[in-house]
């Protein structure tokens, strides 16, 4: 019992999203889910089952999460996940955790480009406060449910490292 649908997680859940380089196929996204599935099938820490969940959006975000009202993830639990994220790397032939490039919309289409990429686009006015982000660094189911994963610049930390504004503060990854 311990994978359970992404919905039915409490909003303290803890909370890693992975960004794949480039949306994937149909069948990219059914390997990667079944391998995750089967990952969090097993997944424990300290022999305890952790209840956990996961959910692919915009065929290239993979949201993984642990209810941690029962079992919390130990630092070895959190080494695993991120173990089988390297196999998911390896079999599907995708960057999945490399969390510096930036995420963004132009339009209707996602872009991912490396930090100082998209400094030059604020520089130049490409993009600008409004422009709405994808916030990686986000912990808990929470965040994502009250916006903060996909919000405008004006709103994420992208406000002050790109545009010199107060944006919110969030923790390194």
């Amino acid at each position: 019992m311990p994978r359970i649908a992404f919905e039915h997680l409490p909003d303290e859940a803890r909370l890693w999203i992975f960004s794949a380089e480039r949306p994937l196929s149909e069948v990219e996204q059914a390997q990667l889910l079944t391998i995750v599935d089967r990952f969090i099938d097993q997944w424990g820490a300290h022999n305890v089952p952790l209840t956990a969940a996961r959910e692919l959006r915009y065929d290239r975000f993979l949201f993984v999460a642990v209810d941690q009202r029962t079992a919390g993830a130990s630092g070895c639990s959190i080494d695993a996940l991120f173990r089988q994220v390297r196999v998911l790397e390896r079999e599907i032939g995708i960057e999945l955790l490399n969390d510096t490039p930036v995420l963004f919309r132009q339009g209707a289409v996602i872009e991912r480009v490396p930090r100082e990429r998209f400094a030059e686009l604020a520089a130049a006015g490409t993009v600008d406060l409004d422009t709405t982000v994808f916030d990686t660094t986000l912990t808990s189911v929470g965040d994502v449910r009250a916006g903060r994963w996909e919000t405008p610049v004006a709103r994420a930390w992208h406000a002050r490292a790109f545009f010199n504004q107060a944006g919110p503060s969030r923790p390194s990854r």
